[in-house]
């Protein structure tokens, strides 16, 4: 739509990446605010949330890199430092967030789910608003569309209306967001309760994140490597958090109930 914004004599700058740097600017103010509610220690939230960050840039940049375009980067290896292009995946991005974010808290001996539940809300917006700068981008699009939402791109000689997929995923992830929230002030975060309920509101974001993940991919149209048993990869990691997230929610009610029938 707005890949570049044109500043005449001082050239142009991305869309996706000025877009992302407000946003992400914002949501660590959001972070701070958040710590200070939930009664946090602030600086273990903006520690956790700069290795959040920076796993998602490595991991986003890498997965795209050997998994996306392998030949090309090997053919150019430079451009692989040339992230201004583009070219990241978010589910690349969460698996290095997980791996920075898990060795912090096991060194820290902190809780993972713990600071897992404190983050899920701020990711679900940031996964939601984030989308945007792909619709900006024109990335991310989605098929053939003849509903009346449909969308076409500039970089499209034929102009094809398509399924404007960034935007579902901004309403899925924002209505996620949302949920987290409402789930959170169900229970004060001091409450005898609190082991209990320990991970159910970052479980419940895998879940639904993930549903929200399989609807998408499968409007898509971009290349996003491989499939796999008519699946594309992201489409299996989805599958994936949705059977953790099952498996994770199942135990809290099951430690829920044992916990009630002692009383």
């Amino acid at each position: 739509m707005f890949p570049e914004i044109h500043l005449g004599a001082l050239g142009t700058i991305p869309t996706y990446l000025l877009y992302l740097s407000f946003l992400y600017t914002g949501l660590v103010f959001y972070t701070a605010s958040r710590a200070h509610t939930r009664h946090k220690d602030t600086k273990t939230a903006l520690d956790l949330t700069l290795l959040l960050m920076l796993g998602g840039f490595l991991g986003g940049r890498l997965f795209h890199v050997f998994y996306e375009s392998p030949e090309f980067y090997l053919k150019q290896p430079k451009y692989i430092l040339y992230f201004w292009n583009g070219g990241f995946v978010f589910y690349g991005g969460l698996i290095g967030s997980i791996l920075l974010t898990g060795i912090y808290t096991l060194i820290k001996k902190l809780s993972f789910l713990e600071w897992g539940d404190f983050f899920a809300p701020i990711i679900a917006l940031g996964y939601g608003l984030g989308r945007g700068s792909c619709f900006l981008a024109g990335c991310c699009y989605g098929k053939f569309c003849s509903m009346p939402w449909a969308v076409s791109f500039d970089w499209d000689p034929q102009k094809l209306p398509r399924h404007p997929t960034q935007l579902y995923a901004v309403f899925w992830e924002l209505a996620v967001f949302g949920i987290l929230i409402w789930l959170e002030r169900r229970h004060k975060p001091n409450s005898t309760e609190e082991q209990t309920h320990r991970g159910r509101t970052f479980y419940v974001w895998l879940l639904l994140s993930s549903i929200g993940r399989l609807i998408m991919e499968h409007y898509r149209d971009d290349f996003r490597g491989a499939d796999y048993g008519g699946l594309s990869i992201s489409s299996w990691i989805s599958l994936g958090l949705f059977s953790l997230a099952v498996a994770g929610l199942s135990y809290k009610h099951f430690a829920a109930s044992k916990r009630f029938n002692k009383t």
